[in-house]
């Protein structure tokens, strides 16, 4: 199909994009409410589009990797990972898109209508195709029916409602099936950490429903005994402290034994220095002060932390350019280094924790193993630079400039996160010669 017979070509999108960008707002509050409704069906019309391209481009790339003789396994590999760097996307929801457009036309066609017509945005079809995944094919089609079938009755059903009514008729059409989704969600448990504001974190657990509902009444009869008994007075304060304890085996106001990574520059041991910026590695930037802190409280001979390592960045806070440690071991030294100098997986828009040590010119191509010619990357992204198709470059040392090349030919580039803020105005600066560890 030629770009003249699609009906609307880039440029004619880009010409629309310019408007909107450009154009003045609507007149009254009745037709700014108007305006607002009209955008949010266009919205939702671009996001079936841009599903449509997204399945075309989908079955493209794979006959072409066909044709390369790659196995039918893996002719989907960094496929989601395209579209992701298109949408500037991570690469976790460019899968999700792509999954999304190879659900065919035959399975949900009221879901697909509803939305290339704006109906409904991207994420209410993806919730529908989700919660069919597990059905046969004629009770897809039959969910599909009932609740996509009716357009107004769709678009009065808020997201939860949507879930709730698809998971009742799943239920209904075919238990086996969901009961059969339900154990395998059970084995896809798992706990995450994530930043929270303030220097705290969300420490979450994904568990079965009993187990989840057993963990917090156990954790809120023993904060109601705390607090019943004077011992606490928050009762938030006394489940989380009560977590800790049970999880670690020590007090809460007892330190863990951790090696903590701290990324800095010299000027950040002053006490001055409330400007500068520490990264602290698996939570992110943090005040100065709390580093100090930190380095104070780990090099006390009481201090119940295994290790504080610090690791310091050139003048400018660009590169990292040597790393200390008090810990008694330090394995994987490059692997590490290039680890905390990325800090999350390279691949613009991915930020998924490194799993990783990627050469960028492979090891066979005669590639050194070196700080230059690594870079942090998520499991999946680099199983998608394997595929064929794939380069990334250095293509500027100071601050490791990497331009990543997609088998469509477009570049991406991405360097290492600056690893702390500018220094602040009118500090005396300390000038250190650090050597590489």
């Amino acid at each position: 199909m030629t770009r003249q017979q699609v009906g609307v070509t880039t440029a004619e999108l880009a010409a629309i994009t310019g408007r909107l960008v450009t154009g003045g707002l609507a007149g009254d509050d009745a037709d700014r409410v108007d305006a607002l409704r009209a955008l949010e069906e266009l919205k939702c019309v671009v996001e079936g589009r841009q599903l449509r391209e997204t399945a075309a481009f989908d079955a493209s790339q794979r006959d072409r990797a066909a044709a390369l003789g790659v196995p039918a396994e893996r002719r989907g590999r960094g496929i989601g990972h395209q579209v992701a760097l298109a949408r500037r996307e991570s690469p976790h929801r460019g899968q999700r898109h792509t999954g999304l457009a190879r659900v065919p036309d035959r399975e949900m066609p009221h879901t697909r209508h509803a939305l290339v017509t704006g109906a409904i945005g991207e994420w209410r079809a993806t919730l529908l195709a989700r919660e069919t995944a597990c059905l046969p094919l004629d009770h897809r089609r039959e969910v599909d029916r009932r609740l996509a079938g009716d357009r107004d009755r769709l678009e009065a059903l808020s997201d939860r409602e949507v879930v709730a009514e698809a998971r009742r008729l799943a239920a209904r059409l075919d238990p086996a099936s969901v009961a059969q989704r339900r154990r395998n969600a059970e084995a896809d448990r798992h706990v995450s950490l994530r930043p929270a504001p303030d220097t705290m974190a969300w420490f979450t657990a994904l568990l079965p429903v009993a187990d989840a509902v057993a963990m917090y009444a156990t954790l809120r009869a023993t904060a109601d005994h705390a607090v019943g008994t004077g011992l606490a007075t928050s009762r938030g304060r006394a489940m989380a402290d009560t977590l800790l304890e049970r999880v670690t085996g020590r007090p809460a106001a007892t330190p863990v034994p951790v090696t903590l990574n701290l990324v800095l520059t010299p000027d950040a041991l002053l006490d001055d220095a409330e400007g500068d910026v520490v990264h602290l590695d698996g939570w992110g930037p943090i005040p100065a002060d709390l580093a100090r802190d930190l380095t104070t409280q780990a090099a006390a001979p009481d201090h119940g932390a295994a290790a504080l390592r610090r690791l310091f960045a050139s003048p400018d806070g660009r590169d990292l350019v040597a790393m200390e440690s008090r810990a008694r071991c330090f394995p994987h030294r490059l692997a590490e280094f290039i680890r905390l100098r990325d800090r999350t997986c390279r691949t613009p828009w991915c930020h998924a924790p490194i799993r990783h040590t990627d050469h960028l010119v492979p090891h066979g191509d005669g590639g050194r193993t070196t700080a230059a010619n690594g870079q942090g990357l998520c499991e999946s992204c680099n199983h998608a630079k394997q595929a064929p198709g794939w380069t990334s470059t250095l293509t500027h040392p100071v601050g490791h400039t990497v331009t990543t090349t997609t088998p469509t030919g477009h570049h991406y580039d991405s360097q290492a996160p600056p690893i702390t803020g500018p220094p602040a105005p009118g500090r005396v600066r300390i000038e250190l010669a650090w050597t590489a560890a």
